[in-house]
């Protein structure tokens, strides 16, 4: 390990760790060791010949996280501002490398002020190499990001390439171009904070998976994660015993959940925690687009997948960000195998300009795609709405769900009883005289065209099951579908996701 000791309190100073005490605090106690210690740039201009930039501002190594190998590098702001030059880009790129052969994630912590513009080229080179090895590693080794400090300009698309970024409260910046360059080209004055500050990632942008409050409790959330997912492609994740369950607390739970009235708003996450392991649930994005519900979860301790919508933000309707949100996990879920437990309650597609300006259908196309494209076990539970376009998207039995289960209150439909009658009987509705007909047109819609009966019999439903039985039904499946194999694709290089 080199010597770093003398630069500790420079961090400190501002509130910071250390790059090495960032490691030693992911890490487990005494596992990590350093590699490329005595790497140093060869940069002769602007004065640097005479810099002597220690491990060239990065430091790069391996370690054990919970007992598993992990590789880690941090750069270290105290060091030439944990500027990126050639050395540096391409030591954080080996390691990269290392880790795909190796077979273990790679966890990077990012603090530094960009690239080392004394390099020119030589700096984007840098990146260019490191940006080259992550998307090398996407689908092989789960690559996690940790903003520790700034990351501006080019710096952003590596951890934007990676599979999860944390952010911490007050210390997080990241940025095309900060401040002053939006004072100069656009003048207005915006601080860091507000411009890509932690809470604005987490819950706007959508680029912060997780926002912490300090940075240890950011790397015990690290360490949580890494609990929950495979550490490569192929890895077969254990049982964990610790997680429990209360049958009979969750079961008299989860029945009384649902509203009186379909349109009454309900958190889902109340529905999950009655179904998997207790305090299993392990929500990612959580501040953002609160519409849709993603995270991982243990059922008798085996990870899973879980997305649902979620009626306690507006309505659980799908937008823009929820579809990014929900197939961007999807997808993440497949690469690595981890079953997808789905739990649908969905009015449909937002309407109006505003969505269809951002692309609402090129954002909602993604979601079609992703649970069409998964070959993962997926089981669906259908807890109250499913209509119309959104109805098929979140993951039905025709986008290759394997099992589909529905409460008997669940509504399946093109859309909702009032919107059906305001079509098919539109005269009749403005007519006070027929508001018995309209009446009896809307209780026959409800029996005959809402009801999962009707899916059912058309086998479009696995089965109508009780709240009660929603946690037993979805491991006996999952159970089944532990052997699943991918059926054969036709044959292509790969597709072209609605981006």
């Amino acid at each position: 390990m080199a010597n770093v000791t003398y630069n500790i309190e420079k961090q400190h100073a501002k509130g910071k760790l250390h790059a090495i005490e960032r490691i030693n605090a992911l890490c487990d106690k005494n596992t990590f060791y350093e590699i490329y210690s005595a790497a140093r740039h060869n940069c002769t201009s602007f004065g640097m010949e005479k810099k002597d930039i220690p491990y060239d501002g990065v430091i790069t190594g391996f370690g054990k996280i919970n007992g598993k190998k992990v590789a880690v590098y941090a750069q270290d702001f105290t060091v030439q501002g944990g500027s990126l030059g050639k050395v540096h880009g391409q030591k954080i790129a080996e390691l990269i490398k290392m880790a795909i052969e190796a077979r273990c994630p790679v966890i990077g912590v990012n603090d530094s002020g960009g690239a080392r513009i004394q390099e020119g080229v030589d700096a984007l080179c840098g990146y260019g190499d490191l940006f080259y090895q992550n998307v090398r590693a996407s689908g092989t080794v789960p690559q996690i990001s940790i903003i520790a400090g700034p990351c501006a300009g080019g710096a952003v698309y590596s951890p934007g390439i990676t599979d999860f970024i944390f952010a911490v409260d007050k210390i997080s910046q990241m940025f095309i171009t900060g401040p002053k360059v939006v004072k100069a080209v656009m003048f207005q004055d915006i601080s860091a904070e507000d411009l890509g500050g932690a809470s604005i990632h987490s819950s706007k942008s959508g680029v912060a998976h997780f926002r912490c409050e300090s940075e240890n409790e950011c790397y015990e959330q690290v360490r949580k994660l890494l609990d929950y997912i495979p550490h490569y492609y192929g890895e077969e994740l254990l049982a964990n015993p610790k997680f429990k369950f209360d049958q009979h607390k969750a079961e008299k739970k989860i029945g009384t959940i649902l509203p009186e009235r379909s349109a009454q708003p309900y958190n889902m996450k109340d529905v999950i925690d009655c179904v998997v392991d207790e305090d299993s649930f392990f929500e990612v994005m959580k501040e953002f687009a609160p519409n849709a519900v993603v995270g991982f979860a243990k059922i008798e301790g085996r990870s899973v997948g879980i997305v649902g919508n979620n009626p306690a933000g507006i309505g659980g309707v799908l937008d823009c960000d929820s579809s990014d949100k929900i197939a961007r996990f999807v997808r993440y879920c497949d690469s690595f195998n981890v079953p997808l437990v789905n739990f649908v309650d969905v009015p449909g597609f937002i309407p109006g300009p505003n969505e269809e300006q951002k692309g609402i259908i090129r954002h909602g196309a993604k979601i079609i795609y992703a649970y069409s494209e998964a070959t993962v076990p997926k089981v669906t539970v259908i807890t109250r709405k499913a209509y119309g376009g959104a109805y098929i998207a979140m993951c039905s039995k025709h986008l290759g769900a394997d099992f589909v289960y529905a409460w008997p209150k669940a509504e399946i439909a093109v859309m909702g009883a009032e919107g059906a009658l305001e079509i098919l009987y539109a005269k009749e509705m403005k007519d006070p005289a027929q508001a018995q007909l309209v009446a009896q047109k809307s209780q026959e819609y409800r029996e005959t065209i809402m009801t999962p009966t009707i899916a059912a019999q058309r086998d479009y439903i696995s089965e109508i099951i009780q709240p009660e039985e929603t946690r037993e039904r979805v491991a006996r499946s999952l159970e089944f579908l532990a052997e699943k194999k991918q059926n054969t694709a036709p044959a292509k290089k790969h597709g072209n996701i609605p981006l």
